[in-house]
């Protein structure tokens, strides 16, 4: 991966992640357009897998250089990333002490007993829930976490949520770009758009820095699923320019290359709106494949209704970037207790 090769990787990951035709699927939207998906969800042996791993793996390289046997991470009650993080402690040997606050106004009875946050306890994180509120920024209650983690002897190493505002966040989505290079030569095919869901933002600001190489940034549609649009707009654009400057890219990351639609986030983060159910179910009956109501579920019902009101031109081959989180679908049992 030529623009990687100046940063140390820990590899986490099983290899290049799976590239298949969603056949069934394209037929059922009417055949205009061609759906393939690549396989985020199934990349690792550790803890299910999903897209942060791939970030994670340069970040670790930072964390045991800095000495420390304590992983400090962040997220909701039902995060995908504090999931991979307590994954990674265990497989690194280290302590973990995770923060989830309450960012989903969800009323299931066993919603922070299920799913995610059962896998991180399982593991042996040092797991807790606060009431904070959604934000996709640095918080307090993880610099505090940190700061215990300290007054107890250890050494703690701080990962923000998503893993997106660390300086190495988007490195690994830069490799995802040249991944799929690869694979297209393999393939002998290319993709028009890569479709990924977007809320904390390093694993679209990677893939813009990662396909500007070759004129695709912009190509990379994100579909918003945080409902603070203005807010991860901004973070994304900055991620993906400090991203870009980290791999010595020498082409600018422009306004134009920052594609984030909104439309799908309704009605909050973390709930899923009947579209966004729906879309779920098309995936699942369609081709077995799997998408929860935060996160794939929002980018899958977005993909759905663009291609519907043709904003893919007929012909296109589209690439939906299944990120994983498969697991917090335990969460909302209630709602999906009849499929």
């Amino acid at each position: 991966m030529t623009l990687l090769k100046n940063f140390e990787r820990y590899p986490l990951t099983f290899g290049p992640t799976p590239v298949e035709p969603l056949q069934r699927l394209s037929e059922a939207l009417g055949g205009k357009v061609e759906i393939w998906a690549k396989r985020e969800d199934c990349n690792s042996g550790l803890a299910l897998g999903g897209n942060k791993l791939r970030k994670l793996e340069y970040i670790v390289p930072d964390a045991i250089a800095a000495g420390a046997d304590t992983l400090v991470s962040i997220g909701g009650v039902q995060s995908n990333h504090t999931r991979l993080v307590a994954a990674v402690a265990a497989k690194l040997g280290m302590g973990c002490r995770l923060v989830q606050e309450s960012w989903v106004p969800v009323d299931d009875a066993v919603y922070d007993r299920v799913g995610n946050i059962l896998l991180s306890r399982l593991m042996g994180a040092d797991s807790r829930i606060v009431d904070d509120g959604f934000d996709i920024g640095i918080r307090d209650s993880w610099k505090e976490a940190m700061q215990e983690v300290r007054e107890a002897g250890g050494v703690p190493y701080g990962i923000p949520a998503g893993a997106s505002e660390h300086k190495f966040g988007g490195l690994g989505y830069v490799g995802f770009a040249e991944e799929l290079r690869a694979q297209e030569a393999q393939l002998g095919l290319g993709f028009d758009y890569i479709v990924v869901c977007v809320v904390t933002g390093s694993t679209q600001a990677g893939m813009i820095a990662g396909f500007k190489a070759d004129g695709r940034a912009g190509r990379v549609i994100g579909i918003d699923a945080s409902a603070t649009i203005d807010q991860t707009r901004k973070q994304v654009a900055r991620i993906a320019r400090n991203t870009a400057a980290l791999i010595g890219l020498e082409q600018e990351i422009t306004d134009e290359d920052v594609h984030i639609n909104p439309d799908y986030a309704y009605p909050a983060y973390g709930v899923p709106s009947a579209e966004t159910s729906a879309a779920m179910r098309l995936a699942a009956r369609a081709e077995g494949m799997i998408t929860d109501p935060v996160y794939e579920g929002k980018s899958m019902q977005g993909m759905i209704d663009l291609i519907e009101k043709d904003f893919f031109p007929v012909g296109s081959r589209i690439l939906y970037a299944h990120l994983g989180g498969v697991p917090a679908i335990n969460a909302y049992s209630y709602r999906y207790r009849k499929g």
